[in-house]
């Protein structure tokens, strides 16, 4: 007994008992304010924010309470013991503590923020959550055509953010070029297609076109990047089946699905109205002329 009250009573173990109890009380104060500000707050944005705020001052102060512990003391008792414990919890906890500092890097370099759609580690979708350890994600793709989601909401390590490249579908620059093909027959009148996909794409995506020239000045002037077409336009292929008009234009980001869901449908009723002037085009298939064949039958006598 009496050894267990000396080994309590050394001044290294008396600093590390009151290290413990402070982080305890750190931790449970800003659980407690986070529950708190769950309940009060009402709006999400404000809300989500203030709980991140919360626990950046708990880590700041958890980071204050080992310089002020190991510092305003004499250092020398502590050298080995602090070199020794680093040393050890860095290899173990090397993934852990990569993930706290990418979660300080997303914050502070704004890499990305939740409502941002990304891919990350080959992994799209939408960002619901970043905590000091993961990212949330609520997935889209996979099994799922275009950029619907999923259902899967995935948890990604933020020491992910230092291991390969981020794309952000939002952040400087919330739209993005999409394509579609419209296939006419060669007997069509290509100039006349031409004018009618133009003319629905101008009139369906000008909002589209206007709100993201701004947005594309700001990018040009920021970055070192060449000046882009933002109105739609019209590329002219030749196939062995049709003549293809492919349309590239510029959406929003999150509406890609919808706005080639209207455009084709516009298109399509736009082109019965050419009086067969345009005709969409599908897979022909040529059928060869098989060659004569006489067959001479003898009636053989009895």
């Amino acid at each position: 007994m009496q050894e267990i009250l000396d080994f309590f009573s050394k001044p290294v173990v008396i600093k590390i008992s009151g290290i413990l109890i402070w982080l305890v009380i750190i931790l449970l104060t800003i659980g407690s304010l986070r529950k708190l500000l769950k309940r009060r707050i009402e709006n999400n944005t404000i809300r989500y924010k203030a709980q991140k705020g919360l626990e950046i001052i708990g880590y700041i102060l958890i980071l204050l309470l080992f310089i002020v512990s190991f510092t305003l003391d004499d250092v020398k008792d502590y050298t080995i013991i602090i070199g020794l414990f680093t040393a050890g919890l860095t290899f173990t906890l090397q993934e852990l503590i990569l993930s706290v500092a990418g979660s300080f890097y997303i914050f502070f370099v704004r890499v990305y923020k939740p409502g941002d759609r990304i891919e990350i580690n080959n992994i799209k979708g939408d960002v619901i959550d970043i905590d000091s350890i993961y990212t949330t994600i609520m997935e889209i793709g996979e099994w799922v055509s275009s950029d619907n989601y999923s259902g899967r909401i995935i948890k990604i390590s933020n020491a992910f953010v230092f291991k390969g490249p981020i794309k952000n579908y939002s952040m400087h620059f919330p739209f993005v070029w999409d394509e579609l093909n419209v296939l006419i027959t060669y007997d069509s009148d290509v100039e006349l297609a031409k004018q009618v996909v133009l003319k629905i794409a101008k009139e369906q995506l000008s909002d589209y076109a206007k709100n993201s020239f701004a947005k594309w000045e700001e990018m040009v002037e920021h970055y070192y990047i060449e000046n882009a077409t933002i109105e739609p336009t019209i590329a002219t292929s030749l196939t062995d089946n049709w003549v293809a008009l492919n349309l590239r234009y510029i959406t929003d980001y999150k509406k890609r699905r919808a706005t080639k869901h209207q455009l084709y449908e516009s298109i399509q009723l736009a082109v019965a109205q050419t009086k067969d002037a345009v005709k969409l085009a599908s897979t022909t298939l040529q059928l060869l002329k098989f060659p004569e064949v006489n067959i001479n039958l003898k009636k053989q006598p009895l």
